[in-house]
Parts: C-alpha cells; sequence; structure tokens
C-alpha cells in the first residue's frame, strides 16, 4: 500500500467536503486533478452541497466574503441550467475556502469548532477574522500558515 502525501490527503478531503463523488463525476485524487476539475469548473452541485453542510455560509454576507458569491447569484444559479459548470474564478474561491475549511477541521478537532474560529477574530491574524482574509490567494496564505501555527503551538 502506497502512502498517501500530505496534499493528496488535502485533496480528498476537499472532495469530501464539496460533497465527493456524489456532485464530482470524477475521480479526483491528486493536485493535478485537482487543477483540472477547477479549469473544467466545479458542479453547481458542488457548491450548494458546501452551502447546506457548512452553517456559517448560511449567515449574512460570509458566502460572499468567503467564496464571492453572493446568495442572491447562487440562488439565481439555482434557477438556470445546474448542469453548467461554474467559473474558474469561482470554482477556485470554493476549493480554496474548502480546503482552508478542511484544514481547520483538522488542527481544531471537529466543524463546529471550525467555523465558529473561522468567524472570530484571531490573534496572529492581527484581530482579523479568516474568513474576512479568503478574498485573496495571499489573505488564504497567511490562514493557512497560522493554521500551521496553531497546530505546532506558535501562535505568534
Amino acid at each position: 500500500m502506497v502512502a498517501m502525501s500530505r496534499f493528496e490527503n488535502e485533496v480528498t478531503r476537499t472532495c469530501l467536503l464539496l460533497g465527493g463523488k456524489r456532485t464530482i463525476h470524477a475521480p479526483i485524487e491528486t493536485a493535478r486533478d485537482a487543477h483540472d476539475l477547477i479549469v473544467r469548473g466545479l458542479p453547481l452541485t458542488a457548491l450548494i452541497h458546501l452551502v447546506n453542510e457548512t452553517p456559517m455560509l448560511s449567515s449574512g454576507d460570509t458566502l460572499e466574503k468567503a467564496i464571492g458569491i453572493s446568495p442572491r447569484t447562487l440562488q439565481r444559479h439555482k434557477k438556470e441550467d445546474t448542469s453548467k459548470p461554474l467559473s474558474v474564478e469561482q470554482s477556485n474561491r470554493i476549493w480554496r475556502f474548502a480546503k482552508i475549511l478542511g484544514r481547520a477541521i483538522e488542527v481544531l478537532g471537529s466543524k463546529e469548532e471550525a467555523e465558529l474560529w473561522m468567524g472570530q477574530p484571531a490573534f496572529g491574524l492581527e484581530n482579523r477574522k479568516p474568513i474576512d482574509l479568503l478574498a485573496s490567494a495571499p489573505g488564504a496564505e497567511a490562514v493557512q500558515d497560522y493554521l500551521t501555527r496553531i497546530e505546532y503551538g506558535i501562535y505568534m
């Protein structure tokens, strides 16, 4: 049996948060698979699954902060052709959010704790909420770095 690399575990975990095989109808096991999926566009059903399974995305403007899609836009997408894939930009932001949520679950121990943490000001992020930093790649990287520091007990 071949051990999976940490990134392959992240890919699997991220896919599961997006609904796994029920919503993503292709095997996604490696970074290249994830890249190809994002470039093709995630299916709308993956976003719907993520929103339905992640209560924090249903409150206020959190969905727009985290993923860049307003609740109204999501509703419009649901009424239109649901088989049409999301854009590369939308898919990338959805993937990034799910990846960071998965990492937070791993570090903090539960989905509930991860969601709570993402909505609270964090000392190691200059008292900014992790969710507020996900709008940009550098902000998301800062959140990922902070999760690694938490994992190793380094909060500064």
